[in-house]
């Protein structure tokens, strides 16, 4: 037993969820233990964090009455949804990748107040459709009347959390610097051998973190306590744009990198996999930068998180999987 504030971590093997878990187990003298949530329990990634001292407990975010089990006697509870999980056919037939995570963002707003946690931290996004409103955009609408799904579902979210009065902190996310590499963004030789740093930015900044500050964040607001309850802190490590991008990844790489932008309909239309989500995103991103981006104030961040790493820092420690994506 232990007299520590128990803080339950949903998705506690991803990437935010586990950020947070080693955040908590970094701190070993700190008030808060672990409840690491997973659908795996014995997954080699849930077996580690119970090595270190966490309580692994298996959870389906699909499954409410799961939930309230899991949040039972917490302090805390940080909510994590992945609109990327992999589904299968019949899974997307029943229900949309969108109604998926707003189904299991309501769940757990339902088990965490059920369960009276007392401090929830929520990773969420805006939505993006009132910024292209007030803007005078009209990118695509893509199912269910979203222009970015993945953004606006988790925003919709928000309301199920606010009208049960669950004591919340939104936490708004931005671009992982991780996707860079597993979405292949990073630069690429051209026919000439040039290496080119291809985004539909334009000359806009960009807001940018690595996954694992969203969890040391996160860790951040449950130590600053309640007077982040009700607030929105907007996330991201570094500010930058489309040749400032290209300069980091010249100095860490040894060799010039141009910047080439496109356009978001060039994005669109690329013929991959969600690329007309994408594209619907990078618009978002480059035209309300100025709203995006000044909605996530460094220094904010870094008092809640002084670990949080630039993305200069990033890339020196990814070099040699940057490199061999040239």
């Amino acid at each position: 037993m232990t007299d520590k504030k128990i803080i339950a971590v949903v998705g506690a093997t991803g990437a935010q969820g586990g950020g947070l878990a080693r955040a908590v187990l970094d701190d070993w003298d700190g008030p808060f233990a672990v409840r690491a949530l997973t659908r795996d329990p014995g997954s080699a990634r849930a077996k580690e964090l119970a090595a270190r001292g966490a309580e692994v407990v298996a959870v389906d975010l699909d499954d409410e009455a799961s939930l309230r089990a899991a949040f039972e006697g917490a302090y805390g509870a940080f909510v994590v949804t992945d609109y990327r999980a992999q589904l299968t056919p019949a899974q997307l037939a029943a229900r949309s990748r969108a109604r998926r995570e707003r189904d299991q963002a309501g769940n757990a707003a339902r088990a965490a107040h059920a369960a009276g946690v007392s401090h929830v931290v929520w990773s969420t996004l805006e939505d993006t459709r009132p910024h292209f409103a007030f803007l005078g955009s009209e990118p695509p609408t893509i199912g269910e009347g979203y222009k970015v799904p993945h953004l606006d579902a988790k925003a919709e979210a928000n309301a199920v959390f606010t009208a049960l009065g669950v004591p919340t902190t939104f936490l708004e996310t931005s671009f992982f610097y991780e996707m860079f590499i597993h979405a292949g963004l990073s630069p690429h030789h051209d026919a000439d051998g040039r290496a080119t740093l291809t985004l539909p930015m334009g000359d806009s900044v960009m807001a940018l973190v690595a996954a694992e500050d969203i969890g040391r964040t996160a860790y951040g607001v449950f130590q600053a306590g309640p007077r982040y309850i009700g607030r929105t802190v907007g996330l991201a490590g570094t500010h930058a744009t489309g040749e400032q991008l290209a300069a980091m990844f010249a100095r860490v790489l040894g060799e010039p990198v141009d910047y080439r932008p496109m356009s978001h309909d060039q994005l669109r239309n690329a013929g991959f996999p969600d690329a007309d989500e994408l594209g619907n995103m990078f618009q978002f991103f480059t035209e309300a930068s100025a709203t995006y981006v000044g909605n996530r104030d460094l220094e904010v961040v870094r008092a809640l998180n002084p670990r949080l790493r630039t993305l200069e820092d990033w890339l020196i420690a990814h070099r040699e999987q940057l490199a061999a994506a040239l």
